[in-house]
């Protein structure tokens, strides 16, 4: 039985809206972004949304933002502290601006950065925290709000793999100075590519809508607070007062985005649905380790660590699994300090990194989506069932 990683979400709705937009003839970014930024502040609960192109687009941005703002900007050097685990670009953008990055394991249960290590990893230079919830899983987002506040840090949530999953009654991405989300064709919602920076800070906001589109003045108002209009709009409209980007998302993304944020709460009670299907059927089981929900996950997929004291070997397993046309992959990015790429940041690590390294060389995940997949979980657990008991008895 296939049981894919991913599977569309878009319906006639998405196709109708891709042909309004057709039918005007404006493809850039105009009156159907801005529309989904309205809406996706509203349903997220945070008071501002810019649109981009994508996640990864959203953190380039969202980091970019402290560098320029009047008060505390950061700087190069600064110091952030960052969980093992996560996708590169939650860390690329760090790099790129010369911060320098202090590696925290993760907890195994939930794969999210491990809190009870944030004092430990505190130094003079510590000016932020880089909060990552993984595959839907809500990090501890308010003990590391607190810990921000209390040391006066900025708090970065990374949420673009846990978009409608929610801590404490307030959704993920809200609790940080800037939130970031992705609709990439494999997230919650799918605008083909995209992301979205929220926040409460119009500051912050003004210098995102700059960096955006190229650094420019025009999408400000003229009373905007990082700049003083001054000159005619012939200037004006061609101003230039960041060192900006062009990571505009297209008018059809903005769409077909409208479109999905209608459907995503029926899209996470599904995926939720799913999830019941897969923990009844592994949480007992010591083989394997599954993640533990905190919060209200919205289960991004399902992931699955073989318990290392009883050398279950994972090549055999990720074979039975390709035999059986199941589709599989690293869980996120893995330990990102496994990866070539490290080479190039600068960094430190605080204490022993060992959960990340569990999950890095024991781990996976398989997908989850938006509608009823429980055979195919069912299946799954049969032919992990027999993989693993013959992998750890070879003689059968």
């Amino acid at each position: 039985m296939p049981y894919e990683l991913v599977a569309s979400t878009w319906g006639q709705e998405e196709i109708d809206a891709i042909k309004r937009v057709i039918d005007t003839g404006m493809f850039t970014m105009s009156s159907h972004v801005a529309q989904f930024e309205r809406d996706f502040a509203a349903k997220m609960g945070g008071k501002y949304a810019v649109m981009v192109n994508s996640g990864s687009s959203a953190n380039l941005i969202g980091i970019a933002s402290f560098f320029f703002r009047k008060k505390h900007p950061l700087q190069a050097g600064d110091e952030i502290i960052v969980p093992a685990i996560s996708w590169s670009t939650t860390f690329t953008p760090l790099m790129q601006y010369g911060l320098k990055l202090r590696f925290v394991d993760v907890d195994l249960e939930t794969l999210n950065l491990d809190v009870t290590l944030l004092e430990k990893a505190l130094t003079p230079r510590t000016k932020a925290v880089m909060a990552v919830s993984i595959l839907g899983n809500p990090c501890a987002l308010d003990v590391m709000r607190a810990f921000c506040d209390r040391h006066h840090l900025i708090l970065f949530e990374d949420n673009c793999e846990s978009m409608g999953a929610s801590l404490g009654g307030k959704n993920c991405g809200t609790y940080g100075d800037i939130g970031t989300f992705s609709s990439f064709f494999s997230h919650h919602i799918s605008t083909m590519e995209g992301g979205v920076c929220l926040t409460d800070d119009e500051e912050l906001y003004h210098i995102m809508l700059s960096l955006r589109a190229h650094g420019w003045t025009r999408q400000l108002p003229d009373d905007s607070p990082i700049y003083e209009k001054h000159g005619e709009d012939f200037f004006e409209t061609y101003r230039f007062i960041l060192p900006g980007y062009n990571v505009r998302p297209l008018e059809l993304s903005g769409a077909i985005g409208i479109e999905q944020l209608k459907k995503l709460d029926r899209f996470i009670q599904i995926r939720r649905a799913n999830a019941e299907t897969w923990v009844s059927l592994f949480r007992d089981d010591e083989r394997f380790f599954i993640q533990k929900e905190h919060g209200v996950s919205s289960w991004f997929a399902f992931t699955l660590i073989l318990n290392p004291a009883l050398h279950v070997d994972r090549k055999k397993i990720l074979q039975s699994l390709k035999e059986e046309g199941i589709q599989y992959r690293i869980i996120t990015g893995g330990n990102f300090l496994r990866h070539d790429v490290i080479q190039y940041c600068d960094h430190d690590i605080v204490g022993e990194i060992v959960h990340a390294n569990i999950a890095h060389d024991f781990g996976f995940f398989v997908g989850n989506h938006p509608k009823d997949i429980r055979r195919e979980i069912e299946h799954f657990h049969k032919v992990i069932d027999r993989a693993a008991s013959l992998s750890m008895n070879p003689s059968k």
